[in-house]
């Protein structure tokens, strides 16, 4: 099926251009553009080209996916890389996020920017989350205690990597190390790089090259499938207490330099 008429019509409309706003920006005739948008022309290649330049869409997904689907126009800038975010509605015309299940988490570096990947995940609602996009993570492992194993992370998209907080956590796609979850400090201007620090100690912190950096999301709230223990409640405890008083002694260093 061709999408392509209404997809045309629904970003241009997100974009709040009329007809003729758009064909003045595409240098075409109003004419034009509503003959694409009616289904009564079939735009040539060159057109395809210029079209996909100017709503940084890829031109098959334009033409093979629904992009109605989508209540804004924002889009995943990552680099000089631009791919159509797409946001799920349901029915009431609340976001939903995606879920990102543990046995498919591997294959998420692959179809990350696939919007038909995106669409086949399983889908859940979150009422209080703030503005944003949000997808959940599954964490493996004990690096980021007090967060267990199995647990998952609900973030919000991230565009840019200079909107980085120094020492707040975020799940980041790599290109070498698919999805991780860290406490991330920025240090691109000296090494161009992301400095990737676990809250359990006996994993050392290690760097990614910022250009290795596929996505980014910030933590909003992670939600544990299992209960915790007794004791691995004191653990956390002790972790988190001391974790926040080294931030504190870093603050204090920085204000007697």
């Amino acid at each position: 099926m061709n999408f392509l008429p209404n997809n045309i019509k629904h970003i241009r409309t997100l974009k709040g251009l009329t007809q003729e706003q758009f064909a003045e920006d595409l240098n075409v005739s109003r004419s034009r553009i509503s003959s694409y948008e009616e289904n009564r022309a079939i735009p040539p290649i060159d057109f395809l080209v210029q079209l996909s330049d100017y709503f940084t869409i890829p031109i098959d997904v334009l033409i093979k996916n629904d992009l109605s689907k989508t209540n804004n126009s924002s889009f995943i800038e990552i680099g000089n890389k631009r791919v159509l975010f797409p946001i799920t509605i349901d029915g009431a015309n609340e976001d939903l996020i995606e879920i990102i299940p543990v046995e498919a988490s591997a294959g998420y570096l692959r179809g990350y920017a696939d919007p038909e990947y995106i669409e086949h995940l399983n889908k859940i609602k979150l009422p209080f989350l703030p503005v944003g996009t949000h997808r959940a993570f599954p964490i493996k492992g004990d690096s980021m205690i007090p967060v267990k194993s199995g647990s998952y992370i609900v973030a919000r998209f991230i565009e840019n990597v200079q909107d980085i907080k120094d020492g707040k956590t975020y799940i980041i796609l790599t290109l070498n190390d698919g999805i991780v979850y860290k406490r991330v400090y920025k240090e691109l201007e000296e090494h161009n790089m992301l400095l990737l620090v676990s809250d359990n100690k006996k994993y050392d912190p290690y760097y990614v090259k910022e250009e290795e950096v596929l996505e980014l999301w910030e933590f909003t709230c992670s939600i544990n499938t299992q209960e915790y223990e007794e004791h691995e409640l004191k653990i956390s405890s002790i972790a988190t207490m001391l974790t926040q008083l080294g931030v504190e002694l870093k603050e204090l260093e920085k204000t007697y330099k």
